[in-house]
């Protein structure tokens, strides 16, 4: 199977698609992992030390001025996504929420976000084992990022919500109590890099573009057809 190496690698729209299908495989290569283990160094040492920064020990947005402790910066990562994870509605499909994981770990893998690199391989094990978060369609704010929706997708990762498994929707917790699977701990910043982002209306820019492509195609074939059928070639 072909791979493709996230944060190393170009990705289009196809790849993703590819990617979300298991048509090829997606990889972490030792560079990659060598740059996101940096940057998640350089965050811990921040959340250490006594310098203030946006997100890694400060509250946010309005409660950027809020010193948050060293000892505290886990429980900030973790409400962060619980208290975004407010979606309403049916489900997203499934490829949906595949692509948006795609191409989060596309994101993350360039290594500028102090994510782990544990965080990502969980990622990757999700897309591997068909454990898909259940995001629901609307409550998308869109300006600052798809703040709710990558807030459920993410819910996962600490063992909450619910997930796409074995053709049901199930909580997370018995899907990794089956498995003898552990929830992640976030580390600093880590929240803050998961919802930042606008992967959910890039899945569907996705699915579009891939659309259009086959409507495409299928136009030429229906004007040579038409052609032929007019008989209006010379």
């Amino acid at each position: 199977m072909d791979t493709f190496n996230y944060g190393e690698d170009h990705m289009t729209s196809g790849i993703a698609l590819k990617l979300a299908r298991k048509e090829i495989k997606g990889i972490l290569n030792t560079d990659t992992q060598e740059k996101i283990k940096a940057s998640a160094l350089a965050v811990a040492n921040i959340a250490k030390g006594e310098k203030t920064v946006y997100g890694i020990n400060t509250g946010f947005g309005p409660l950027c001025t809020s010193k948050i402790s060293a000892a505290d910066t886990q429980t900030l990562q973790e409400n962060l996504l619980k208290s975004h994870a407010v979606g309403l509605g049916e489900p997203v499909p499934i490829e949906i929420s595949k692509l948006m994981l795609v191409l989060k770990l596309q994101a993350l893998a360039q290594g500028f976000s102090g994510i782990k690199l544990e965080t990502l391989e969980r990622m990757l094990w999700m897309l591997e084992n068909e454990v898909i978060p259940v995001v629901p369609i609307q409550g998308s704010v869109g300006a600052s990022g798809d703040l709710a929706p990558l807030s459920h997708l993410f819910l996962p990762l600490l063992g909450l919500g619910k997930v796409h498994y074995e053709g049901s929707i199930v909580k997370t917790a018995e899907v990794f109590a089956k498995l003898g699977m552990e929830a992640l701990t976030l580390g600093p910043k880590e929240g803050l890099a998961l919802i930042n982002g606008t992967q959910f209306m890039a899945a569907y820019g996705v699915k579009i573009v891939d659309r259009l492509h086959n409507l495409l195609v299928h136009a030429d074939i229906t004007g040579a057809m038409m052609i032929e059928g007019l008989m209006g070639s010379i």
